[in-house]
């Protein structure tokens, strides 16, 4: 599901990004702040779904939001509660009061996908990741392995290699079980790049990769 931010505060649309980039089902594709370059983001890409503001300059959320003949999904994001009967009537998916915690934020986005489902195209062969405050897509079948970092993911293809700031678990979720497994608490690897698999470790290319014990069963499936 495509996503937009719109707000005029850096550290709103910072705390907003980082909560969409948790959620599998979100990716965006744009911020603004103002009214003017919002309406541009929405001709420029396919967008389902706004974080809107409301106290803004120029025109405020609440206008800008009437002005649109087909708006996307909306869901507010201000710090005055006063608006919130308005927002409702405009039929907006939900209304978070800043500082809008990250329970709330997944709250307001469990409500949006029971009733607009995302588009899940028959195969994906590809995902998204924010590298250097930056989306890049990495296409599966170039993804060799991923080794954990501390509190990052160095994620390593045939085309280079990247850090994300990621959890191995959160990963694990995010890639198609098909192609991916984990095979370390450290170590999750594309089954595709496995050259040899030996009792303690298994090689991809010129890189020796452990296998936890706890994933053993997995490797025999592989």
């Amino acid at each position: 599901m495509n996503c937009i931010i719109i707000d005029d505060e850096p550290l709103a649309q910072e705390v907003l990004e980082n909560f969409i980039n948790r959620i599998s089902d979100l990716v965006l594709v744009g911020k603004s702040s103002n009214a003017v370059d919002a309406f541009q983001l929405l001709h420029s890409h396919t967008v389902d779904l706004m974080f809107l503001d409301i106290k803004m300059p120029g025109i405020n959320g609440l206008d800008f939001l009437r002005s649109l003949k087909s708006p996307p999904a909306v869901i507010f994001t201000t710090a005055f509660a006063e608006h919130a009967v308005t927002g409702f009537e405009l039929e907006a998916v939900d209304y978070l009061l800043k500082p809008i915690n990250y329970e709330r934020f997944e709250k307001a986005i469990q409500k949006l996908l029971k009733v607009h489902k995302p588009h899940v195209p028959a195969f994906k062969d590809y995902t998204y990741f924010k590298i250097s405050g930056e989306l890049l897509k990495i296409n599966h079948d170039e993804f060799k392995y991923a080794q954990s970092v501390k509190d990052y993911i160095l994620l390593c293809t045939t085309k280079g290699n990247y850090i994300t700031h990621m959890t191995m678990k959160y990963l694990n979720e995010l890639l198609p079980q098909d192609r991916f497994s984990r095979v370390h608490r450290s170590y999750l690897i594309n089954k595709s790049f496995v050259d040899k698999i030996g009792k303690t470790t298994l090689s991809i290319a010129e890189t020796t990769i452990p296998i936890g014990e706890q994933y053993k069963q997995t490797i025999k499936l592989i």
